[in-house]
């Protein structure tokens, strides 16, 4: 059997009702409000601040720092997820990158059927999937064992090194204004992390919001990457979100996938380290 794409082409999912074992999710950051209006019928909603982070001190892991195994099998449990569900997840922003960080934390606990909608909850709209304001139910379900994070992560400490250490290569997925430093609408500094390579997540997507063919994809990040070994990239953006946005596509790429620096901009801009602002 061959392995799952980890997009699922909007056009694709009339035959999902069918499936008792589909559960599909509604990671839209911060639109519970149009969630409750209207969602993809059969959806449930994770929140990105509540399901899909730990959030504490910002300084300590920045903004989203990922969950705790408990925390995470709690959730898991209850969006009526087991180790046999089949995960369809949308948000209806940015072409995805909420969506993408369930991704990536699913399939860091080993699971192998998660799937992301290519263009998200607006594509899904205009191929015809039915929507609703019906308040959904999960299936009751068993707690879902999860062990540590199998995908690779990086931390504050080597993320320092590697930006000064020939043969890694730091990308940085956030909008070129914010790693310029002109802009900065959430965290409290503008810049960037020195030796960061700027690669905005939405280099990703075509006119549409949907994700470029994974052809066109591999051939701009082994470019991109030429010379460096997989171990030796590491993605953030301002709080490991994004940054997953960027993991997908090179794995929808078949790429490997990179180390996530979760804490990010969110918390190297608040630990006194080196930082590129903008010029004067």
């Amino acid at each position: 059997m061959s392995k799952l794409s980890p997009i699922i082409q909007p056009e694709d999912l009339t035959w999902l009702n069918q499936d008792d074992e589909i559960v599909i999710i509604d990671a839209s950051a911060g639109s519970k409000t149009r969630y409750e209006t209207e969602h993809l019928a059969g959806a449930l909603f994770a929140d990105v601040n509540e399901d899909l982070a730990n959030v504490g001190d910002f300084a300590l892991g920045g903004r989203h720092p990922l969950p705790g195994s408990y925390q995470f099998a709690n959730v898991l449990q209850k969006l009526g997820i087991t180790k046999n569900t089949h995960v369809i997840v949308y948000d209806d922003k940015n072409g995805g990158n909420a969506a993408a960080r369930l991704w990536w934390m699913l399939s860091a606990i080993g699971h192998e059927k998660v799937q992301v909608i290519n263009g998200g909850y607006q594509a899904a709209v205009k191929a015809g999937f039915p929507v609703t304001d019906k308040v959904e139910i999960p299936r009751a379900v068993e707690k879902y064992d999860v062990q540590n994070w199998t995908l690779p992560l990086s931390d504050i400490s080597e993320v320092e090194k590697a930006a000064k250490t020939d043969g890694y290569k730091v990308i940085d997925v956030r909008d070129a204004n914010r790693y310029a430093g002109l802009t900065e609408p959430i965290d409290l500094i503008a810049g960037h992390i020195p030796g960061a390579t700027n690669i905005p997540f939405t280099e990703n997507l075509d006119a549409e919001g949907r994700f470029l063919s994974p052809e066109v994809l591999e051939a701009k990040y082994l470019k991109v990457l030429e010379g460096v070994e997989p171990g030796q990239v590491i993605v953030h953006c301002g709080s490991g979100i994004t940054a997953c946005h960027t993991l997908l596509a090179m794995n929808y790429a078949g790429l490997p996938i990179p180390k996530l620096y979760v804490g990010s901009w969110s918390e190297w801009s608040r630990n006194n380290k080196e930082m590129v602002l903008a010029k004067n």
